[in-house]
This record gives structure tokens, C-alpha cells and sequence, in this order.
């Protein structure tokens, strides 16, 4: 067989060699055994078929050419720039530097197979060639081999059988007797090559079956040597694992299982142990249960039996000895529900009843706070109604018991004659009333105060409970968070592992369960029922039982007096059913004020049969009043809300003082109205310092100063803020009267709007009757005057705008105690003014009416001659001059100098009338100067009066205007 010159050591699998290079890994000692091929050549597939996408050229293969002496150096220059230069490669640091010597191992262990591959490889034609003389050389093989006899090719060929033997060498070729020998010679020599032959034939055909199998011949003779590599590793390692892991037996495990063995057995030991603890303490629950019942602790009793309850049904289920255990405690839960309900009731008779002057707030709270939580854990809310029942009962007795106290303690009452008890009380005088009244109103604060503890503590007790039920709820989301997720990384690699039918990792999460049971077990033995673990018996995980479900934790919550309290957690009210009862608590306070103010109203209504009220004078209805509404703002401090029943009957009794008020006051008012003779009255010091406390901002009656105020003399006018006020004595009362409204006001503010329809109700009907008496002229038939003078005007202009003076300030002092939403009502002072100075402007026109009546009768007599100043002028200077000396003192100069202008109009008007009457012009003539004269003397008279001097009268407008 020829040899091919390949420069790889190993055969590359190429179009035109039929073997295949082996791939190894370098950096792995062992190389993968690859699969056999197939021996027999195959035609080649479309897929298989090589086409000009199977070439594969990397980059450095494109641009280095090795048929060129030297790169052409323009090849980069074109792409990348003129700067590119050619430089040496560093070699990697991290690549070996490869020599012959690292491949003399692996040609001296190939070079044996490479001799046998090139000897095959001359046998076998090559590729390209194959397909063209397969055929040819099948054909030719046959024929051959049909030259070989059919004995060699039988399967029990065997030279040691004697026919065999002689069929292939027959004896006759052998036999050199009888002189044959030269022809037996050649017969010999002829058989001789004649099997030559056919040994060539066969080998050739050998060599030819060997030559198309060569691919799998040269693989397996590979191959062997890697299998036998891989069989020795492997044994190695296997034998190496065995040893590993018989000392990992030997050294971790043995002992391990040994202790899981030991704590799974003391894991048992102990649940018996404590099983029977548990059935120990169970069958000391009636005999607890009764000595907790007989000091009353109700819901130590309750949580007992709830716990027994609880183990029956989860621990201790199936025992013989406590299939009655169950129903017996559920009477006896009965019993005890009854035993809370009849203990509440005289708890509460007890609290309501005790004398008011304890100053103990809450009485045996402890004992308040067993009784809400035992009935709160039995759904017993109605305790709620009965606290509301003895309530009603306790305010009653209150009532009562002040009555009897008070008359008691009067010596005019005669008990034997008056029998019933509100006769008795309606025969007191207001002085021991009030007193009475003042007694009760006390003793219901008291009450409340009593009441709003009580209540506060059963309300912390509902708010504890409440918040324990959403403390624990949040607990147990949290729980199950923690639980789902601990249940989502555990390992479970070495549950296979079983011991005794238990699995590894079972014993491992029981020895995690455990302290959860022994907390659940600790909290229940916390219980009066639980006998304590004596030290002597097993540690701490020993106490645990098999149930570690139970809901009865406990936890410590604080009521504000003080108190701390166990909430336990199997109550059976729902949050909402919790916060109804909290409201229903607020609801029962404001229940307790309601009734203390409904039985006030009545026995203030007892008292008002007989009009004992309405008969009250100011100063003893506002010091009632006041003690009322100090009443319901006290209660209101208390409850949280007003009451409004007492408050309504203070309203309408304050109607009732309001109108008997305004009626006294106004027909007051209309006595001195009819009395009044509108002359000028002397001001007494009194009224004088009741106006300067109205200058300071004070609207108050000022208190009586003794002596002094005797010794000072009246004043002819009132002083205001510098101004003078000549006035009535009416006016003088009206003030007064105005500022008892206020006042009033002040007192009971709940009258306010009441008050101020009223005032504006007297201080119309002041300005009404007074228009009347007045410019009306009814003064004449009230009483008796002979005329209405025009000092009588001026007077009555004057009190008018006194008034009007302080109606900004009565408007402030009412505006500052309505509410915003009633200060529409302040419109009535606006029209009250806008009236009031209608009536002081018709005054001052009646002034000048009479002035324009008296020069219209004057001036219609006025002749133009001698003597100067006429008659005529000299009249009506007469009268003009009266006027000023009955309104000056009266009026201010600024009004007496406005009403003398309109004056002046007035009589230029008429002069001017009557000249042009008399054709009198401004000619010059003896009539113009006569009229000149006349007028001269009329303007220097009229304003020689008293502060008209400088008034501009221009007498110009006497005349005609010339046309």
C-alpha cells in the first residue's frame, strides 16, 4: 500500500481521503469516544454535497496573499488613511510557545497506525476513482472468486478432516513411485501455484473488503486505546467514591441518626408526658371554675371553660372519662351568663345610688372591667339597657331626694297639712327655690361625671378588645406571609431518607413546631386552670402539647384608670358589632344628659303651673337664667352635646320675660309720652353719668353712687361727646330704658333677636307717638297745651336726633352678639333711622312753614313808601328775631344758621313776589330806594342775631333780572 505525505499527523477527512481527523479538547485528558461510522461508502446527498458556501477564509487569510513577495502597502490606504503603518504583532502572554518537541510523544504513538493507513490507502483507489470502477471491480471480484472451489468457502472447512485434507491435496500429486517422478514434480508444482493462485485471489479480495472498511478498522483501533483509558479512570473513581463515602457513614451519619433516633423518642416521651399533665389539670377545671365563681371572677371562669372546651374537642378527643365533661360545662357556661347579668345589675344599682358626696369616680373598677369582658365574651350587649334603666331610675331619685331635703329644712311648710311633695316645693319663695334648683343641678353634675367614668371604662374596654382583634388579624397575615414563604424554600433533598417510617426532614420541621407549641401551651397554662411546670419535671419544650392551633393568646392592654387588663383572643364579636357598641356607649352619655335635662324641665314646669315664673322680675329671671345656662354648658362639657330640652324650655320662658319686658317698658314709655309737656327738662347727674359710660364704649346701667350723686346739681342740657342736647324727661327714660334692652341682652344671650324686634319696636313707636303728639298737635287734647310753639318743635327735633345719635352704637352692641346668619335682622335699625330723620326733616320744614305763612301775610301788605324801615319789615325782624331766641338755645348754631338760610329763601321768595306785584324794578328810582332801605334793614337785624353774622343772605335775588 502506498503512503500519503500528509503534514498532519492525523488523517484529515477530505474529498479525496476517506478517513477523519479525531477532535480532542485540550484541556481535558480524557477525549470523547465519537460515533462508528458507517463502513460501507455512501453516495453523496444533496445536503452533504459541497458547494461555494461551505468555504470558509478568516480575515487575516484575505489580506495576507502568500503568493506576493510584499503586501502591497496602498491595500489599507485606500480605506483607512495615509497614516497606517505596517507593525510586528506582540505575541500573547497567554499563548505557549508551541515546538517540535511537543508532538514526538504523538507521532511516536501514530506512526505505527500512519504505516498501516498509508499501506491501505494504496490498496483502496481513491474517491473520485471508487465511483467509476465500483462496479467494474465487484464484477471483477466475483468472477475471480467463482475460480476458487466451493470447499475452501465452506464454513466447516478444516484440513484436520481426512476428505477435506485429500480433496485439497490429493495423494496422487505427492506419489514419486513408478518412475513418475518428473511429472508428479510438476503436478506438485502445479497444485502449488494453482493454491498460490487461489490464496492471492482471496487476498486480494481480503484486501479489497479490508480497503472499503478501512474508515472503521482505524477508528476501533483508536477507540480501543481511549476505552481502555476511560475503564481505568472510571474504575478509579469509583473506587475512590466508595471509600468517600463509607467514611461519610462511618463519621457523619451513623452518629446523627443516632441522635435523631434518641430525639424523636424523647419527642414521645414527652407528649405522653404531657398528655397526661394535660388530663390532670382538665379534670381540675369544675372545682376551679367554681372557686373563681364564688369571688366572682366571671371571666377567668369563661376562659377556663372556653380552654377545657378547646382540649376536649382537639387534644383530648376519643377519652372515655370526658364524654360528659363538654355538656356539663356548657350549663355552667349558662349559669354564668345569668350570674354576669344579675351581678351587673346591682353593680350598677350600687354605682348610680351611692351618695354624690363620694368623691370615688368609679366604683370597684376592677370589678366593672371582669363584667364587661365576661359579658362582651358571651354577647351579652343589652347590659348597655340596663345601666340606661337604672339610670332614669337614679335621676328620679335625685329630684326626690332635693325636694325633701330643701322642705325639710323650711320651717313655713307644714308637711302634716300640705301632703304631696310638689305642693310642698311650690310653696317655697324663689330665694329658697333657686336654691333648691342650684342643689339639683349640682348633684345631676355629679351624676354625669359618675356616669361619663363609668362609661369611659366599659369604652376602653370595648376599644381594647377592638384593637386586639385587629392586632391579631394583622399577626396572622403576617404569619401566613412568613408560612408561604418558608414553605416555598424548603429543601426537600433528604426526604428520601426514612427512619422508622418517619421522614429526616419530618423530624427536622417538628423540632422547628416546637416552640410555637410551647408558646400556645404556655399562654394556656397561664390560665387559672394550669397548674405551673415544676422545675424538678422536663425543660422548657416539655411543657408542649400536640395542638398547636389554640387561639387563646392573651395580651396586656392599659385602661385609663389605671388598670391593666388581659384581652383574650377568642372573643366573639366582630369589629363592626364592636364599633356599634363603642357608639352605643357615646349614645348612653348623651342619653344621661337627655334625661338629666328632660327631668329638669319638669320639675321646672311643676313649679310654673301657678305663673311663679312669669311673675319673676329681670334681675331674678337673668341670675335663673343664668344658672341654667351654666347648667347646660356644663352638662355639654361633660356629654360632648348640648341637651336640648332645658335649653327650650329656658327659650320659651325667656319669650315670656322677653314680651312681659317690652310690654312693661313700652307702656311705660307711653305714660310718659302722654304725660310729657315738651318743655325742656333739668338732667340729673345720674342720667349724665349714664351717657358718659356710653361715650366710653360701655353700654351698661351704671351702679347708684351713695352721696355723692345727691350733692350734684342737675344740668340744664346733656352733654354727648361735646355736644349739647336740650331734652324731655321721656328721652331721659328712653335712654335708660334702651340700655336695659342691652343690658338684657348681656344677661341672656339666647333673647337676642327677641330683644332687638322688640326695641325696634319701642324706639318706633317713640318716634310715632311723639310725630303725633307733636307735629300732629295731639299734645293739645293729651295734655292740655294751648299751642305747639315752635320751641316745642325744636326740642322735640333735638330728642330725635339724641337718639338717632346712639342707634350706631345699639346696632354695634347687638351686631357683635347675633349670629352671622341673623344679621339681616341689623336692616331694622336702618329703617329706624331713615324714619327718624324724615321726622327731624319735617320738623325743620314746619319751622319754616310757619316763617313762610308769616311772610306770605306780611309781605302781601307791603307798600313801597314812607316811613323807612316800614311797618312791615319792622314785624317781621319782630319775628324772626322770637324764632332765633326759641330755637338757639335748643338747636346747634350749624342747624340754626341751615334753618335761617332756608328762611331767608323763603321770605326773598314772597319779596320778590310782591315787588314784581308792585312793579317795583332795580331802576334806581324813590322805590328802589325805599325797598333798599327796608331790606337794609332786614339783613342788618337778621344778622345781628346771634351766630348768623357771617350768614351769606344775598338779597340780590330780590329783583327782576332786566331782559
Amino acid at each position: 500500500m502506498a503512503s500519503s505525505h500528509s503534514s498532519s499527523p492525523v488523517p484529515q477527512g477530505s474529498s479525496s481521503d476517506v478517513f477523519f481527523k479525531i477532535e480532542v479538547d485540550p484541556s481535558k485528558h480524557i477525549r470523547p469516544v465519537p460515533s462508528l461510522p458507517d463502513v460501507c461508502p455512501k453516495e453523496p446527498t444533496d445536503q452533504h454535497r459541497w458547494t461555494v458556501y461551505h468555504s470558509k477564509v478568516n480575515l487575516p487569510a484575505a489580506l495576507n496573499d502568500p503568493r506576493l513577495a510584499k503586501r502591497e502597502s496602498d491595500f489599507f490606504t485606500k480605506t483607512w488613511g495615509l497614516d497606517f503603518v505596517d507593525t510586528e504583532v506582540i505575541p500573547s502572554f497567554y499563548l505557549p510557545q508551541i515546538s517540535k518537541e511537543h508532538f514526538t510523544v504523538y507521532q511516536q504513538e501514530i506512526s505505527q497506525r500512519e504505516k498501516i493507513h498509508e499501506r491501505c490507502k494504496n490498496i483502496c483507489p481513491p474517491k473520485d476513482t471508487f465511483e467509476r470502477t465500483l462496479l467494474h471491480t465487484h464484477d471483477k471480484s466475483r468472477t475471480d472468486l467463482e475460480q476458487v472451489p466451493k470447499i475452501f468457502m465452506k464454513p466447516d472447512f478444516a484440513l484436520d478432516d481426512s476428505l477435506t485434507f485429500n480433496s485439497v491435496l490429493p495423494w496422487s500429486h505427492f506419489n514419486t513411485a513408478g518412475g513418475k517422478g518428473n511429472r508428479d514434480a510438476a503436478s506438485s508444482k502445479l497444485l502449488q501455484e494453482k493454491l498460490s493462485h487461489y490464496l492471492d485471489i482471496v487476498e486480494v479480495n481480503i484486501a479489497h473488503q479490508i480497503s472499503l472498511r478501512s474508515e472503521a478498522f482505524f477508528h476501533a483501533m483508536t477507540s480501543q486505546h481511549e476505552l481502555q483509558d476511560y475503564l481505568r479512570k472510571t474504575s478509579q473513581a469509583v473506587k475512590m467514591l466508595r471509600d468517600k463515602i463509607a467514611q461519610i457513614d462511618k463519621v457523619m451519619c451513623e452518629g446523627s441518626l443516632h441522635i435523631l433516633r434518641l430525639a424523636l423518642t424523647r419527642n414521645n416521651c414527652v407528649k405522653v408526658y404531657n398528655k397526661l399533665k394535660l388530663m390532670a389539670t382538665v379534670h381540675q377545671t369544675q372545682p376551679t371554675v367554681q372557686v373563681l365563681l364564688s369571688t366572682s371572677e366571671f371571666v377567668g371562669a369563661l376562659d377556663l371553660i372556653a380552654t377545657t372546651q378547646e382540649v376536649l374537642q382537639q387534644e383530648l378527643q376519643g377519652i372515655h372519662s370526658f364524654r360528659h365533661l363538654g355538656s356539663q360545662l356548657c350549663e355552667l357556661e349558662k349559669l354564668i351568663d345569668k350570674m354576669m347579668i344579675a351581678e351587673f345589675s346591682t353593680y350598677s344599682h350600687s354605682d348610680l345610688n351611692r351618695p354624690l358626696e363620694d368623691d370615688c369616680q368609679v366604683l370597684e373598677e376592677e370589678r366593672l372591667i371582669s363584667l364587661v369582658f365576661g359579658l362582651l365574651k358571651q354577647r351579652k350587649l343589652n347590659f348597655l339597657e340596663i345601666y340606661g334603666e337604672k339610670m332614669v331610675i337614679t335621676a328620679k331619685n335625685i329630684i326626690k331626694q332635693c325636694v325633701i331635703n330643701k322642705v325639710s329644712q323650711t320651717e313655713e311648710i307644714d308637711t302634716d297639712v300640705v301632703v304631696k311633695l310638689a305642693d310642698q316645693m311650690r310653696m317655697l319663695n324663689f330665694p329658697q327655690w333657686f336654691d333648691l334648683l342650684k342643689d339639683i343641678f349640682s348633684k345631676f353634675t355629679i351624676f354625669l361625671q359618675r356616669v361619663k367614668a363609668t362609661l369611659n371604662i366599659i369604652h376602653s374596654v370595648v376599644l381594647s378588645v377592638l384593637d386586639k382583634n385587629q392586632r391579631t388579624r394583622e399577626l396572622e397575615e403576617i404569619s401566613q406571609q412568613k408560612n408561604a414563604a418558608k414553605d416555598n424554600s424548603l429543601d426537600t433533598e433528604v426526604a428520601y431518607l426514612i427512619h422508622e417510617g418517619m421522614f429526616i426532614s419530618d423530624a427536622f420541621g417538628e423540632g422547628e413546631l416546637t416552640p410555637i407549641a410551647v408558646d400556645t401551651t404556655s399562654q394556656r397554662n397561664a390560665s387559672p386552670n394550669s397548674e405551673p411546670c415544676s422545675s424538678d419535671s422536663v425543660s422548657e419544650p416539655e411543657c408542649t402539647t400536640d395542638s398547636s392551633s389554640s387561639k387563646e393568646h392573651t395580651s396586656s392592654s392599659a385602661i385609663p384608670g389605671g388598670v391593666d387588663i388581659m384581652v383574650s383572643e377568642d372573643m366573639k364579636l366582630t369589629d363592626s358589632e364592636l364599633g356599634k357598641l363603642a357608639n352605643n356607649i357615646q349614645e348612653l352619655l348623651y342619653s344621661a344628659s337627655d334625661i338629666c335635662h328632660d327631668r329638669a324641665v319638669k320639675f321646672l314646669m311643676s313649679r310654673a303651673k301657678d305663673g311663679f315664673l312669669e311673675k319673676l322680675n329681670s334681675m331674678e329671671f337673668i341670675t335663673l337664667s343664668r344658672l341654667m345656662e351654666t347648667f347646660i354648658l356644663d352638662t355639654e362639657q361633660i356629654c360632648g352635646r348640648k341637651s336640648t330640652s332645658l335649653l327650650g324650655a329656658l327659650q320659651s320662658q325667656a319669650i315670656k320675660f322677653v314680651n312681659r319686658f317690652h310690654e312693661e317698658r313700652k307702656t311705660k314709655l307711653s305714660l310718659l309720652l302722654d304725660n310729657e309737656r315738651w318743655k325742656q327738662a333739668d338732667v340729673p347727674a345720674e342720667f349724665q353719668d349714664l351717657v358718659d359710660s356710653l361715650s366710653d364704649g360701655k353700654i351698661a346701667l351704671p351702679e347708684k353712687k351713695s352721696g355723692a350723686t345727691e350733692e350734684r346739681k342737675p344740668a340744664e342740657v346733656l352733654i354727648v361727646e361735646g355736644q349739647q342736647y336740650a331734652v324731655v324727661g321721656t328721652v331721659l327714660l328712653l335712654i335708660r330704658i334702651i340700655l336695659e334692652y342691652c343690658q338684657c341682652v348681656d344677661n341672656i344671650p339666647s333673647v337676642t333677636t327677641d330683644m332687638l324686634t322688640r326695641l325696634s319696636d319701642l324706639l318706633k313707636y317713640f318716634n310715632s307717638r311723639s310725630c303725633q303728639l307733636v307735629l300732629g298737635a295731639g299734645a293739645l287734647q293729651v295734655v292740655g297745651l294751648k299751642t305747639i310753639t315752635t320751641k316745642n318743635l325744636a326740642l322735640s327735633s333735638r330728642c330725635l336726633q339724641l337718639i338717632v345719635h346712639y342707634i350706631p352704637v345699639i346696632r354695634a352692641h347687638f351686631e357683635a352678639r347675633l349670629p352671622p346668619k341673623q344679621y339681616s335682622m341689623l336692616r331694622h335699625f336702618d329703617h329706624i333711622t331713615k324714619d327718624y330723620h324724615d321726622h327731624i326733616a319735617e320738623i325743620s320744614a314746619k319751622l319754616v312753614a310757619i316763617m313762610d305763612s308769616l311772610f306770605d301775610k306780611l309781605l302781601s301788605k307791603y307798600e313801597v313808601k314812607a316811613p323807612v324801615p316800614s311797618a312791615c319789615f319792622r314785624n317781621i325782624c319782630k319775628q324772626m328775631t322770637k324764632m332765633h331766641e326759641a330755637i338757639f338755645d335748643l338747636l346747634p348754631e350749624e342747624q340754626t344758621q341751615m334753618l335761617f338760610l332756608r328762611i331767608n329763601a323763603s321770605y326773598k321768595l314772597h319779596l320778590k313776589k310782591q315787588l314784581s306785584h308792585l312793579n317795583v324794578i332795580n331802576d334806581g328810582g324813590p322805590q328802589n330806594g325805599l325797598v333798599t332801605a327796608d331790606v337794609a334793614f332786614y339783613t342788618g337785624n337778621l344778622q345781628a342775631l346771634k351766630g348768623l353774622k357771617d350768614l351769606d343772605l344775598n338779597m340780590a335775588e330780590i329783583w327782576e333780572q332786566k331782559r
